[in-house]
């Protein structure tokens, strides 16, 4: 049978102001993304100040070790506006037809192999017939704290659209972004910048992960999110995971009525030893997005 139709925001005419439909939106999409990325790149060109810089030498080194310890997917390298070359692992969902693309980012100072919740994720979606395309977030040095990443999170925002380019050019029409811990905070990033129309739906891991006496620098943009939006932590997570999720709980009725608060009881914020817990749980949230958009 053929995949099930996209969960979009919204079917039919979606723009009702001018009456795009179908193709037409996506071309229209897709011309005003990159105008918005060719914007953004050129104003971090020009002030370096609004975008810290990645430590490139670790990054290359993470890089290096990963590539050969891959056991699953193949690695890719992306390339963004400024010529910045990243690593990305990509694998193919089992069976035809796939049901979309997941594209995964990891937690701080880690690789997109990384084995909390980005290597579970990655190698296990594709038995749920989701090819994934795990991305090399910017890191800094293993003793950075969330304050020191704050001006890295704009540099994010170009290889998270390169994910997505790299992808739509394969023919991928639905797409999952799912970022844990520090990449929740890249990934809203992104979205305060793109918008997101270029994904279908979101999952947070973790959301709003800091460090002690480092509190978060100012809200997610969660009212902006116009597609589904999960938002999974563990029962044993940070108490600053538990307060934004209870926040994001009284602000269901405002976002997309397929979004959802979860939590899995008994994980901690890394999902040690709780990796088929974590997958069930996201599988799970995918299905019923599936099961929304099936013709009744």
């Amino acid at each position: 049978p053929p995949p099930p139709p996209s969960f979009q925001a919204e079917d039919g005419i979606r723009d009702t102001r001018i009456g795009l439909v179908g193709s037409e939106m996506c071309i229209r999409d897709s011309i005003v993304r990159s105008l918005l990325l060719s914007v953004f790149s050129l104003l971090l060109a020009l002030s370096p100040a609004l975008a810290g810089s990645p430590d490139r030498e670790r990054e290359q080194r993470l890089a290096d070790q990963t590539v050969d310890a891959i056991l699953d997917g193949e690695p890719v390298f992306l390339t963004t506006p400024d010529n910045t070359r990243f690593l990305a692992i990509e694998m193919p969902a089992a069976g035809e037809p796939g049901r979309g693309a997941a594209i995964i980012l990891h937690g701080r100072g880690t690789h997109p192999d990384w084995s909390q919740v980005a290597a579970p994720l990655r190698t296990a979606l594709p038995e749920h017939g989701w090819s994934t395309l795990s991305l090399q977030m910017p890191v800094l040095a293993k003793n950075a704290k969330y304050y020191d990443y704050l001006p890295v999170f704009p540099a994010a925002v170009p290889r998270i659209e390169a994910g997505i380019r790299h992808l739509r050019d394969q023919g991928v029409e639905r797409i999952v972004l799912i970022a844990h811990s520090c990449s929740v905070y890249m990934s809203m990033t992104w979205i305060e910048a793109m918008g997101d129309s270029g994904i279908d739906a979101y999952i947070g891991i973790g959301m709003g992960a800091t460090d002690y006496g480092q509190p978060m620098s100012k809200p997610f943009p969660l009212r902006d999110i116009r597609v589904p939006l999960l938002a999974l932590y563990g029962g044993r997570d940070y108490p600053a995971v538990h307060r934004q999720a209870e926040h994001i709980s009284t602000l269901l009725p405002e976002l997309h009525p397929l979004s959802a608060v979860q939590m899995v009881t008994g994980a901690n914020h890394y999902f040690n030893d709780a990796d088929d817990d974590l997958v069930s749980a996201v599988v799970a949230w995918l299905d019923t997005l599936d099961a929304a958009a099936a013709p009744q």
